[in-house]
């Protein structure tokens, strides 16, 4: 049986797996940019300019994603709770 309680803590570690995935990614991409837009390169033809907005289209869905799935469904079940 899902308790309220549960799903809190299910969705408060999905919050907290899913930001530190986003802030390794964020890392990765600023610390070893020049590598990643080598290793991609080699499958597709990109632009700095396009592999860069690519990227941050990509952690700006993920973000949007985790603050929709994740923060404000959190969010409603400790203000219905409390």
């Amino acid at each position: 049986m899902i308790t309220l309680e549960s799903l809190r803590t299910l969705l408060l570690w999905n919050l907290a797996v899913n930001t530190a995935l986003l802030c390794l990614w964020f890392a990765g991409f600023a610390w070893a940019h020049d590598a990643l837009y080598r290793w991609h390169t080699r499958w597709f033809r990109l632009s700095p300019e396009t592999f860069d907005a690519l990227h941050y289209a990509g952690m700006a869905l993920f973000k949007i994603g985790i603050f929709l799935l994740n923060l404000a469904p959190l969010l409603g079940l400790y203000l219905m709770g409390a």
